[in-house]
């Protein structure tokens, strides 16, 4: 006789993390909106806005680690509605500001520290807490809704800045995070013990064990530990290069580098917008792969890819959109962020119950390539004129990342990280795949 389907309650909480990933991406994308709207109203300079913008970036980088081990201190759900609290309060304070300082401390640092909280180590812990079973696809899903949350929210935001002003954008991200909260307090559990089910594709109930020592101290400590591994720092300078060639160097000079070829801005932005929907096909896409193939592998033909349509670039450009233009775009979008799957898989496997924080770590490292990308570059074009030597360099860049992938190879014996106690349990619980 078959028994009845059941969900397994792992895709409900991966369900309700999108959705938070969702929002936190779009909170972090409506700053672009407002700059001009800002210096028309106060008449800041663009370069005081962004160092707001500049602020949020860094905390939304640095916040990753500490956040994971809050998670696993005091619990996913807690950490994630106090940053959904933090961004509401940061976006919503903004109304009443008067000064410029009160810019960088409620967007720089408010939600700055709120979208941190729910970067890609929030991703690293959920899949690790909740999945065994398709655990690659599932980072794939979640990471792409960093994407997702950008395209969504930009065009209403930038609408809603058009017709009603900047404040009205500022609002509704307000009320999008407030509106979360009660589903995260809801339904995002934190560990499938407490239901008494193992993870989603596991046969074993894992029983938490909170960590010894403050949040703090556990985030430090895992790097420290991670530090003296050569995994860690091929990890980190492959995903430090990552962050220079996405992020830093295409997401924030591709259309002024198209406008000095004679493109609008207005078409090389809607590129840009096409290289983030095929991100979402990409990460998804990856995850899956990932599931059925050597991550490192995966990471060094992803860099390889990455950094051969780098070196054809600067011949692509032109007033018009050509055929190679959108072949270019396609597939830089669908190697966006397809290096995050496996790069999550592999902490997971050096670094144990520790491999969520490492990967905060690990993803430092990428928000710090990528500002250094984002100067270095401006400062090739303003004494060169050119972006050129920028696209060589980010190319040749992403094939040594390549090469630091392969470099990495499978742990033998414990991973740096104090194993949990694991208890069995009867099977009280079935489901499906």
């Amino acid at each position: 006789m078959n028994r009845p389907f059941r969900l397994h309650p792992a895709w409900i909480v991966a369900a309700v993390a999108f959705v938070a990933l969702v929002g936190a991406a779009g909170f972090r994308a409506t700053p672009s909106v407002l700059l001009h709207p800002l210096h028309a109203e106060f008449g800041w300079p663009l370069a005081t806005i962004s160092a707001a913008v500049s602020v949020n970036l860094l905390l939304y980088g640095l916040t990753a680690p500490f956040a994971a081990a809050l998670m696993d201190r005091f619990g996913i759900r807690r950490v994630v509605a106090v940053a959904l609290a933090l961004v509401a309060a940061g976006s919503g304070l903004t109304v009443f500001m008067t000064a410029s300082w009160q810019l960088v401390l409620c967007w720089g640092v408010l939600v700055g520290l709120g979208t941190g909280s729910m970067a890609l180590a929030f991703v690293a812990t959920v899949t690790g807490r909740w999945f065994v079973g398709r655990r690659g696809l599932v980072t794939g899903v979640l990471t792409a809704g960093g994407a997702a949350g950008q395209l969504v929210f930009l065009p209403l935001l930038a609408v809603l800045v058009g017709a009603y002003g900047w404040r009205a954008a500022a609002l509704v991200v307000t009320g999008a995070a407030l509106l979360v909260v009660p589903l995260v307090l809801w339904l995002l559990r934190e560990h499938p013990a407490d239901l008494g089910l193992p993870p989603y594709g596991g046969s074993e109930v894992v029983a938490p064990v909170a960590p010894a020592g403050g949040a703090a101290a556990r985030a430090v400590g895992a790097l420290i530990r991670a530090a003296r591994t050569r995994p860690f720092w091929l990890l980190a300078a492959g995903f430090a290069i990552c962050g220079a060639t996405t992020n830093g160097l295409v997401g924030t000079h591709f259309v002024p580098a198209a406008h000095d070829h004679g493109m609008p801005q207005t078409t090389a932005a809607g590129l840009l917008a096409l290289v983030g929907l095929f991100d979402i096909v990409g990460t998804v896409a990856s995850g899956w792969l990932t599931d059925r193939y050597d991550p490192r592998l995966l990471l060094g033909a992803y860099y390889a890819l990455r950094g051969g349509s780098l070196l054809v670039l600067p011949g692509l450009f032109a007033a018009t959109t050509e055929p190679s233009m959108l072949v270019f775009v396609i597939f830089y979008g669908l190697d966006w962020v397809a290096t995050v799957p496996p790069t999550v898989a592999l902490c997971r496997e050096y670094f144990g119950t520790s491999g969520a924080v490492v990967f905060g770590w690990v993803f430092a490292s990428h928000q710090l390539g990528a500002a250094v990308a984002a100067t270095g570059a401006g400062l090739v074009r303003d004494q060169l004129g050119t972006y050129t030597l920028a696209w060589y360099v980010a190319g040749a860049l992403s094939v040594g990342a390549a090469v630091l992938s392969v470099m990495l190879v499978r742990r033998r014996g414990p991973a740096v990280t104090d194993p949990l106690p694991v208890a069995t349990a009867p099977r009280a619980w079935s489901y499906r795949d």
